[in-house]
């Protein structure tokens, strides 16, 4: 029985589209233009897939099992969900693959087939960000201190569409450990983050004060913050768990900034001062004390121009 027709039945899918480095976001909302091609056109719906040819699998996880695959000429990646449990996960992000289309921090969407659950997204060849450092070091060697800068820069805007973007206030669920959280970014090929797994992002309602909880089970580790952790003595019961907001995410961000800056040129230490303050906020107990995704941004675009200076006047 051939690949597409397995489709047809228990399969959730998603078929990520390669992609150039110029600016993909220049087409109406509910069209694309991907690196090659001269216009944008209408996303694909499931007639435009029948030319899909699977090749080698290149990654397999507890959700989804992931192929490299060709449509049109075009390099795709296949993500197959490989358990009817999770359908509901992809269904959900799908659905903030269309709210969050039309933002650069976001991979692009260039079509989906619900009934055959379906989506096609870019492709980027240097995968995700679990290999990021390696991948800055090969292309700009060991002076890099404004490209990491760029990195965390980079991830800060992501959290900010999330915290304050057109899907109201999302949080980043699926990054209860660093690499967890960083394969839910890819690398384009001009070294900028995006968003790809977008399966677990519920929603802050701050209107009514409503807050959430990252799944049904017990969470673990220094990586989570604290608030995400069992504060009662005896087994865990998640009904009785608290709920939390998005500022896990900045308790986790202290981390990933300190990641994308390790080993970075001695010459710069005024620049592990500065965001050592800034990590420190970022690890506060209280999460109301903790800063904003906003004020992230707003740090590191400081930083981020100092080191530039700096190095012009070198």
């Amino acid at each position: 029985m051939g690949f597409l027709h397995l489709l047809v039945f228990n399969f959730a899918v998603t078929i990520t589209v390669s992609a150039g480095t110029s600016s993909l976001r220049d087409c109406p909302v509910g069209q694309f233009k991907l690196n090659g091609m001269n216009e944008c056109r209408e996303l694909l719906k499931c007639s435009d897939l029948k030319n899909l040819k699977v090749g080698k699998r290149i990654g397999v996880g507890s959700t989804k099992v992931v192929h490299v695959a060709s449509w049109n000429g075009l390099n795709v990646a296949v993500s197959q969900v490989n358990n009817d449990k999770f359908t509901a996960d992809f269904e959900h992000g799908l659905e903030m693959l269309h709210k969050y289309s039309s933002s650069q921090y976001v991979v692009q969407l260039i079509g989906f087939c619900k009934i055959k659950r379906i989506i096609v997204t870019e492709y980027h060849e240097l995968g995700n960000a679990t290999s990021i450092l390696s991948i800055i070091e090969k292309r700009y060697g060991s002076q890099n201190i404004a490209v990491r800068l760029k990195m965390c820069l980079n991830y800060a805007r992501i959290l900010e569409l999330l915290h304050d973007g057109p899907g109201g206030t999302r949080v980043m669920c699926d990054s209860n450990d660093l690499e967890k959280l960083l394969s839910q970014l890819l690398v384009t090929d001009d070294i900028r983050l995006v968003l790809n797994d977008m399966d677990a992002l519920p929603s802050v309602d701050k209107n009514t004060g409503s807050k959430i909880k990252c799944g049904g089970r017990e969470l673990l580790g220094d990586f989570i913050a604290p608030e995400q952790k069992w504060p009662y003595s005896g087994p865990f019961k998640d009904a009785a768990m608290p709920g939390y907001d998005e500022k896990t995410d900045i308790w986790k961000a202290a981390d990933v900034f300190k990641f994308l800056i390790s080993d970075i040129d001695s010459n710069y230490d005024w620049v592990r001062y500065r965001l050592f303050n800034l990590f420190r906020s970022c690890k506060d107990p209280d999460p109301n004390l903790r800063p904003t995704s906003k004020y992230l941004v707003s740090v590191l675009e400081k930083i981020l121009a100092e080191v530039s200076l700096a190095k012009t006047e070198l």
